[in-house]
């Protein structure tokens, strides 16, 4: 049955602000877990600038791509419920925090990550999603499928002309009446 990909990532969704999560459960738990680093545990990157590049701590900007590492890192932290399932030890140390998100059986939440990434990722070189629209749709409809890939709000007005100034639609001559509200021309 369909279920919202942030019912499973709530902290990839920044459509009306930086989720709540973060701030409150994520970044305290894996801050603790980067101080209890030792040199048996360093990979290349420490694991504070791991927590600082994947979050967009410090200056450092917020990667909408980089979802399967959000989810590699609290995994690894022991954060989320497939650790513990799975037995990992930070996991099983740990007092487990409020649910990160519903997990998913095996590795599919994992898989799924790697699928969002891939997604917001051509979404920026490859009209995609026109693939995941009906054959006519509005302009809103066109932004409410990118916001919800990308998990960013749009402005309006930028938007619009993005799409129009690059000849990605073109106008079907249609007016939709299903909008709710005063007519929308219907674009293919």
């Amino acid at each position: 049955s369909f279920a919202p990909w942030y019912r499973f990532f709530p902290w990839e969704d920044w459509r009306e602000e930086p989720p709540a999560i973060i701030a409150r459960d994520i970044i305290p738990a894996l801050t603790k877990w980067a101080e209890e680093e030792t040199p048996e545990t360093t990979r290349a990157l420490p694991r504070r600038d791991r927590v600082r590049f994947y979050f967009g701590l410090d200056g450092a900007p917020w990667d909408e791509e980089r979802v399967l590492d959000r989810y590699e890192l609290l995994y690894e932290a022991g954060l989320i419920e497939e650790a513990r399932r799975d037995g990992r030890p930070a996991a099983l140390a740990r007092k487990m925090l409020p649910p990160l998100g519903t997990s998913m059986r095996f590795d599919h939440r994992r898989i799924l990550a790697t699928a969002i990434a891939r997604l917001r990722a051509k979404l920026k070189y490859r009209p995609v999603v026109f693939e995941l629209l009906p054959a006519e749709f509005t302009l809103t409809e066109l932004q409410h499928t990118v916001e919800a890939i990308s998990g960013r709000h749009l402005h309006k007005q930028n938007f619009r002309r993005l799409v129009e100034m690059e000849a990605l639609v073109e106008p079907t001559g249609v007016m939709s009446t299903q909008t709710g509200g005063r007519p929308a021309a219907l674009y293919r």
